[in-house]
């Protein structure tokens, strides 16, 4: 753009002041609008969304706001496009007084991130007050004998605009008496009075009306007038003086009321009652000044009377007219000047705003929570504010701009620690002594799901009663989550897997919200013994949290099935249902002629099996007797050619349990002279023999590397337990304790541990349980209570063991059972029963002849409680053996399998083939009776019983 002549230049230095005004802004940080007043509604003051830096397509989303300390509905913004515009009427002298400066303080704010910007807008004054004069009309009283040049003072206008638009200049209509005399004292403050030219003649000229003109600087001129009525007096001639036409006073605004601000000194040269003077307060002095200060009329005294107040009034202007008594009184004026000097009397204001509460618990670092103005109406040092926060973490305050602050997260939050703070904001002056203001905020910390529920223990061991109604109870497992609400609330669900061919919800289920554990059908001990699953908690938070725990369901045995006979072998005599027996009538007392086999599906007591032979109705004594608990049917006598050829024997089997169950076994026993069948019997006699001698001579090897394999196995296994637990302690590592009990025989060595959970760890897979094990045979000199004590307080046992008998006969299931672990829920104590070491233990029938084949009845003969395990005998057998001689039968606990030893002296014509069993439960049991008792079943087992062979 070219510029010619003077013009360009003036355009130049316009566009240079307009840059310079720009680049002061940007350096200021705050954006700077002007408007003029009295603007109309809608006119534009500036593109604010642009000057921020803003979209206009966010200001809605963003909740643009626009926040004013004065009225708010002054000046608005259209969201649509960002304006700032003048939404109503603008009064610059009703906003800001005779201010120099006025201007608008806005505050935009927006969230989403929380921001807060500072908008000044300047309002400019317009020229649209004219002066104006207190009245409309002034009265003079001059008296005709006043000199030339005198000065009568009249009373100025006022104009309520600033600056040039308050520039006012006097004007008086023409006159042959009077002229216009103004003397400017300060800027905007003139002393006007009227200047007698001409000697006054009252006769001629008794009043006079003149008319006073106040035009102000502003475009357009405005202007007022008023009417100046002078009258013309007679006689006294001269006014009271001032030695000064201005006084200038300083007064702190803490001055206390009463005191004396001055003593004005007037003087008239007239004598007597024209030479008194009388003091007074203006016509033009305003109320406040009235109710701030008095003037004593006779003394001339200015005293204050009211509280000065530096923030509402920092100067006061007062006319003081002194008036004689003379008759027309004469006047004079005079001006004092009161200048207010500020003291810190005002604390500091603090006001916190745009809260952004609660503050979530993950909140980033310097997330802002809240804006802090601070204000001091004093000035100088009085009015300089500063703030500080208690405590200082995990907040801080950052400075935005002058006297705003940031209250912005300093350091990680966390709910389940602290969830509300109390925060204290200080806001200090710089005045002496320093004056300060508090303000305590609350900042409550939303919750965040980060805790996870989680159980007391992380497993749980549960025992339930097999045949359990369904849909009962059997536990309840609870998880606790730190958070709250929502995020604390657990629900409770199975974690589904396969148990066996079923799903796992086929036989538990939880409820979801009180985490009871329901059993939907009844559970069979005989199927499933141990039922291992996780229930998972979760929460309702978003994203959910879970843990799981592991329950270990027991299923506890009850006595559910009757006892089970075993169809005899076939062969000769074995018949479809009854053992039937060929028997020569030349046997002795106590040979072994036939043999019942039963077993139990059942466990413990419930399995051990008795059996007792019925005598039937009015029939002579039988010369049979069967085995209390081997089911072995023997001679009582010596058979003679009395007894009937055919023996018809029931064998009633029960077993153990509340109620005991039953079955019953009918055995044929058919009596034929020694001579027809000697040489079967030979043969068969003779096979036997040599059988046994080769199974002996295996057993006695087999015996033999078992005991060396088990001696090499807890030989390592101590040396490793050792070993780790010398180790430094870590996670998972073996705790303090060691095993308190070592037997040991010529057939092996065989340990347990009395400590409570005794865990023995490896570095696969979680810590085992006890492992228990225990010698075939005890000192025969150690009596019962001697034992317990051993059992508990030493390592080994005293006195020399005695050896088992070598004729031993081991099954297949001895062979794999004792390569097997035993695990123990509660270790307890071994010990023997009340009969001590040598008492006779019960003993139980093999499953089959064949030591190969198989499976053998449950364990028997254990008393079972919490804490220990004892074994005792069964009732109806009070047979004691001898001294040295081993227990017929032991169990391990915890495992279905159990040992049966037998000795039998050297001539003894007892089959050698049930002298040792060891099994656990038979396999081949796969329906259980439905009615316990039932008449119809046992009617069933004593149709299909056959009689044996008696070599069985």
């Amino acid at each position: 753009m070219l510029f010619a002549g003077r013009g360009g230049k003036g355009a130049r230095r316009l566009l240079l002041s307009l840059l310079l005004l720009a680049a002061w802004e940007a350096g200021s940080g705050q954006i700077h609008y002007s408007v003029p007043e009295e603007a109309k509604h809608g006119t534009f003051v500036g593109r604010i969304a642009q000057d921020l830096g803003l979209e206009v397509a966010e200001l809605v989303p963003r909740l643009f706001r626009v926040v004013s300390k004065v009225r708010g509905d002054l000046l608005e913004v259209n969201l649509q496009n960002g304006i700032l515009f003048v939404n109503s009427r603008i009064d610059r002298e009703e906003l800001c007084g005779r201010s120099a400066e006025c201007s608008i303080h806005l505050e935009v704010i927006v969230d989403r991130p929380l921001q807060v910007f500072h908008v000044g807008v300047e309002v400019r004054d317009i020229n649209d007050n004219p002066p104006v004069f207190r009245a409309r009309e002034q009265r003079l009283f001059i008296p005709e004998s006043r000199l030339l040049d005198s000065r009568f003072p009249i009373e100025g206008a006022a104009d309520a605009d600033i600056g040039t638009n308050a520039l006012i200049t006097y004007t008086l209509s023409p006159s042959d008496y009077f002229s216009l005399d103004v003397q400017a004292s300060d800027e905007m403050s003139k002393s006007l009075s009227l200047e007698l030219r001409k000697s006054l003649d009252r006769e001629e000229t008794p009043e006079l009306q003149l008319l006073l003109t106040a035009t102000d600087g502003g475009k357009p001129v405005l202007e007022g007038t008023v009417q100046l009525l002078i009258t013309v007096l007679d006689v006294n001639d001269n006014a009271p003086l001032f030695a000064q036409a201005v006084y200038r006073i300083h007064l702190l605004e803490t001055t206390a009321n009463g005191t004396l601000v001055i003593t004005l000194n007037a003087s008239d040269a007239d004598e007597g009652v024209n030479g008194e003077i009388v003091f007074s307060f203006g016509s033009d002095v305003t109320l406040n000044i009235k109710k701030t200060f008095k003037i004593d009329s006779s003394l001339g005294e200015i005293r204050l009377i009211g509280g000065l107040d530096y923030e509402e009034t920092k100067s006061y202007e007062i006319q003081v007219k002194a008036v004689d008594k003379g008759s027309p009184p004469m006047s004079n004026h005079c001006k004092v000047l009161v200048k207010v000097l500020d003291v810190n009397d005002n604390a500091p204001e603090l006001v916190v705003t745009s809260l952004s509460l609660p503050v979530r618990e993950d909140s980033p670092l310097s997330t802002v929570i809240a804006f802090i103005s601070l204000s001091d109406r004093d000035s100088g040092v009085n009015g300089q504010v500063t703030c500080t926060l208690t405590p200082h973490v995990p907040f801080k305050l950052v400075s935005t701009f002058k006297n705003y602050y940031s209250l912005v997260v300093d350091s990680s939050l966390d709910r389940e620690k602290v969830s509300v703070y109390k925060l204290v904001v200080t806001a200090r002056d710089g005045g002496s002594p320093s004056l300060s203001t508090t303000a305590s905020v609350s900042v409550d910390v939303a919750d965040v799901n980060d805790n996870a529920p989680t159980f007391a223990q992380p497993e749980y061991t549960v025992f339930v009663k097999e045949n359990n109604p369904p849909g009962c109870h059997i536990f309840t497992v609870s998880a606790r989550d730190a958070d709250a609400q929502e995020n604390a609330l657990v629900s409770y669900s199975l974690v589904e897997r396969r148990v066996g061919e079923r799903a796992l919800s086929s036989y538990v289920s939880v409820h979801a919200e009180s985490g009871k554990v329901y059993a939907l059908q009844p559970l069979d001990h005989e199927e499933l013994e141990l039922l291992q699953f996780q229930v998972s908690a979760r929460d309702a938070g978003v994203p959910p949290l879970g843990s799981n725990v592991t329950l270990q369901v027991f299923v506890l045995d009850e006595n559910d099935n009757a006892p089970a006979l075993l169809p005899p072998p076939p062969g000769p005599g074995g018949g479809a249902g009854a053992v039937s027996q060929l028997v020569a009538r030349s046997v002795g007392a106590g040979h072994v002629v036939a043999k019942v086999r039963a077993v139990d599906a059942d466990s413990g007591y419930n399995a051990w099996l008795s059996y007792e032979l019925q005598a039937a109705a009015g029939a002579a004594r039988s010369p049979f007797r069967v085995g209390l608990y081997t089911g072995e049917i023997s001679t009582t006598r010596a058979l003679d050619e009395a007894d009937a050829p055919r023996q018809r024997l029931l064998v009633l089997v029960k077993d153990h349990g509340e109620p005991a169950l039953t079955a019953t076994a009918t055995v044929l026993l058919s009596l034929e002279d020694s001579g027809q069948a000697p040489k079967a019997s030979s043969r068969a006699s003779t096979g036997a023999a040599g059988a046994e001698a080769a199974v002996v001579d295996v057993n006695v090897y087999l015996i033999v590397a078992i005991c060396a394999v088990s001696s090499l196995f807890v030989l390592t296994l101590l040396l490793y337990t050792a070993l780790r637990c010398s180790a430094p302690p870590s996670e998972g590592s073996c705790g303090p304790g060691k095993p308190r009990l070592v037997c040991s025989s010529a057939v092996g060595s065989w340990s347990y541990s009395q400590q409570r959970r005794q865990r023995v760890c490896s570095g696969e897979g979680p810590p085992k349980t006890d492992l228990m094990a225990f010698s075939p045979s005890l000192s025969p000199g150690l009596n019962p209570s001697e034992g317990n004590e051993h059992a508990e307080a030493k390592s080994d046992l005293s006195g020399n063991p005695r050896q088992p008998n070598p004729d031993w006969r081991y099954s297949a299931s001895l062979r794999a059972g004792m390569h097997s672990s035993v695990h123990l829920e509660e270790a307890g104590i071994l010990r023997a029963g009340p009969g001590g070491p040598d008492q006779q233990w019960p003993t139980v029938s093999s499953a089959t002849p064949e030591p190969e084949a198989g499976e053998v009845s449950p364990p028997v003969g254990a008393g079972v409680n919490s804490n220990s395990w004892t074994f005792k005998y069964g009732p109806g057998n009070p047979k004691q053996s001898g001294p040295g001689e081993l227990p017929d039968k032991f169990i391990i606990p915890g495992s279905p399998a159990i040992i049966s030893i037998r000795q039998e002296p050297t001539n003894s014509q007892i089959d050698k083939s049930d002298f040792i069993t060891f099994g656990k439960k038979e396999e081949t049991k796969k329906k259980k009776k439905k009615k316990k008792g039932s008449k119809t079943q046992e009617k069933k087992e004593k149709g299909n019983s056959t009689t044996d062979n008696s070599d069985q």
